[in-house]
């Protein structure tokens, strides 16, 4: 979660929920890969397509692939938006859909 800003304006997009807020997302990877019976997986990314909106501000297209320990292999499309800031760059906004 170092990634992302930590601020309650943080937005994320998943399937058809909004979280908003640093700590909701954190809470909603919790439940759904750390919980009982889930896991973390290995995540790799494809086809990153990264394009510059300012010089302080990029807009982040691609793939992501995880690969969990039973073999099974979810997948999707995220879009990001990052400012930067201070500190560096962080995501203000997730948009992932999972297949």
């Amino acid at each position: 979660m170092a990634g992302y800003w930590n601020s309650p304006e943080l937005t994320f997009f998943s399937g058809a929920h909004e979280s908003m807020g640093w700590q909701a997302a954190l809470d909603r990877y919790k439940k759904n890969y750390q919980g009982a019976g889930h896991e973390m997986g290995k995540l790799e990314f494809a086809n990153l397509r990264i394009e510059m909106l300012a010089p302080e501000s990029a807009f982040v297209r691609g793939e992501f692939h995880l690969t969990m320990s039973d073999g099974k292999t979810p997948h999707g499309l995220f879009t990001l938006i990052f400012p930067k800031f201070p500190d560096g760059w962080k995501i203000v906004h997730d948009h992932s859909a999972a297949e």
